[in-house]
């Protein structure tokens, strides 16, 4: 997940993303401050910090930290649904300056394990091969969480699909058998009617 989104000073600004229980996430940012005189967002913004803040699906706080304008920062779910990671700008001097406008760059990676190339090419071949094979082996095993997850989330769904057909199928038939009721009463009603002004 890449993208960019804008934020005011010391506003909050949060995105929700669905994750697979005991999965890696990575999340690198960069701020960029508004000029009033370029009419443009600078490159860097130095002085500005960021509070980054995860919460699981049970309302458990995983992360809750301050960066600076440009960082990486990771956890890792517990559980699997909607984790909460949210964003805020601390008080700078560049408030009055920036006119309390923020570009936040994101790009969030979930169970990925990255590869220190450096270290990968200070051994020998044999070693990369074993690196670059365990890290194959860690994605799989990623996209079969994920695969599982899918199923769960799927399993719920169809359940939840059964009970609501269940639930509608009943209410017809109680429905029917109300209006037949219904009609049977007033047949027996104008039957009785009838008896009773004696025009049967």
């Amino acid at each position: 997940l890449a993208l960019y989104f804008h934020i005011g000073e010391r506003e909050e600004k949060c995105i929700i993303e669905d994750i697979p229980s005991e999965t890696l996430v990575v999340g690198n940012y960069k701020v960029q401050r508004w000029d009033i005189h370029k009419h443009d967002f600078l490159e860097s913004a130095p002085g500005l910090g960021m509070f980054v803040t995860v919460t699981s699906p049970s309302g458990e706080v995983l992360l809750s930290k301050l960066y600076g304008p440009q960082g990486t920062f990771s956890f890792t779910s517990y559980l699997s649904g909607e984790h909460i990671i949210c964003f805020q700008s601390n008080s700078t001097r560049f408030a009055v300056i920036a006119g309390s406008k923020l570009r936040i760059h994101l790009d969030i990676r979930v169970g990925e394990h990255f590869l220190d190339e450096s270290a990968v090419q200070a051994k020998d071949k044999v070693n990369e091969v074993n690196v670059r094979l365990e890290h194959l082996i860690e994605q799989i095993h990623h996209v079969t969480k994920e695969q599982d997850y899918e199923r769960e989330r799927e399993e719920k769904f169809r359940k939840t699909s059964e009970e609501t057909n269940s639930n509608i199928l009943w209410w017809a038939i109680v429905q029917t058998l109300i209006l037949i009721s219904v009609g049977i009463w007033q047949i027996k009603s104008l039957r009785d009617f009838f008896i009773s002004k004696k025009l049967v």
